[in-house]
């Protein structure tokens, strides 16, 4: 059995920084994020019922045999031990977002994987338990499996998963300052954070604040205090990564440079909102009509790319030994 899948990476609007739990990857707090529709990935995992060895990763053309292939041997034993199956997968990645720069390559990447690896090995998920079998792979991967404007409830096993909510129309235009991978990643710099920061506490307490004050916006379709609760919640979150020891810094000068290019923006009439990952890169919030007047004014900053609002995790394709190819139209 042959199954593909395609999943697009998400910019929380409001982030997730903190796992309560790392084991079963839940969160401290709750998160509200928007669904890209550029950079997809897609994975295709074929079974081999008959090889005994271990499963076989190749990303971009490349045979990977280091920690990422751990990762994805360690989520293939989940979905192995809920279909009750031994057979070992062959995994292809073509992943176009730039990995390990803060733009949730993780997160397109599990999802998509979560959704091929489902189908192939013959479960009937439904979105909900989709969204929590993202999550074990990768947290922000919980939020690109529904789409849209998500939001990922905090809880237990049962309750972590990422739903879409009432929004109003918004675009984004990301704009890469660094697409190499950074120096420290996401998951040592959480839980370093966690560890050390004398800030997280309040970042955990403020957070949850904001999830529902962002749920009520959303809801309202309040474009203004969406963008303002986006800008904020993300100058908060690296101010706290900021504050662990030794400091972690993703933000550099050129990052700061375009919060500043986005505010002189706003001063001048035209309402955009900076926000960015665990990474240099910058996104920015704007409304759909504003978008190629917000990317032509960042265009010295580094590359400029326009976004939508991006679809949710889907199948494209299954095949089973001695059947035709067939599209399929379902979505996660």
């Amino acid at each position: 059995m042959t199954a593909t899948a395609v999943a697009h990476p998400n910019i929380a609007l409001v982030k997730y920084w903190g796992k309560a739990d790392a084991d079963l990857a839940l969160p401290a707090t709750g998160s509200v994020s928007m669904g890209l529709d550029v950079f997809p990935t897609t994975t295709a995992v074929t079974l081999d019922a008959g090889r005994e060895a271990r499963d076989t990763l190749t990303l971009n053309g490349r045979v990977v045999d280091d920690g990422a292939l751990v990762r994805v041997e360690r989520f293939l034993d989940l979905v192995r031990d809920l279909a009750g199956s031994q057979a070992r997968a062959t995994v292809v990645t073509e992943n176009t977002v730039p990995t390990g720069a803060g733009l949730a390559s993780s997160a397109s990447g599990f999802a998509a994987l979560a959704v091929a690896a489902a189908s192939a090995y013959g479960l009937d998920l439904s979105p909900r338990d989709l969204s929590r079998l993202a999550r074990r792979g990768s947290g922000s991967a919980t939020r690109s499996i529904p789409g849209g404007v998500a939001v990922w409830h905090a809880g237990d096993d049962a309750g972590s998963f990422a739903e879409t909510i009432p929004a109003p129309p918004m675009a984004m235009v990301v704009v890469t300052i660094d697409d190499g991978p950074k120096e420290i990643g996401s998951r040592e710099a959480m839980r370093r954070t966690i560890a050390t920061s004398p800030f997280y506490p309040a970042w955990v307490s403020s957070t949850t604040e904001t999830v529902q004050d962002m749920l009520a916006a959303c809801a309202s379709g309040d474009f203004t205090r969406i963008g303002e609760l986006t800008e904020s919640n993300a100058l908060r979150m690296h101010a706290t990564i900021e504050g662990a020891f030794p400091p972690i810094r993703y933000l550099n000068s050129r990052s700061v440079a375009v919060f500043d290019a986005v505010a002189a923006l706003r001063a001048d009439g035209l309402e955009a909102y900076a926000t960015a990952d665990a990474g240099p890169n910058v996104v920015v919030l704007c409304r759909p009509e504003d978008r190629a007047r917000v990317a032509t004014a960042l265009a010295g900053f580094g590359t400029v790319i326009e976004s939508g609002t991006g679809p949710a995790a889907h199948l494209v394709g299954s095949e089973r030994p001695g059947d035709h190819p067939r599209a399929e139209e379902t979505t996660a």
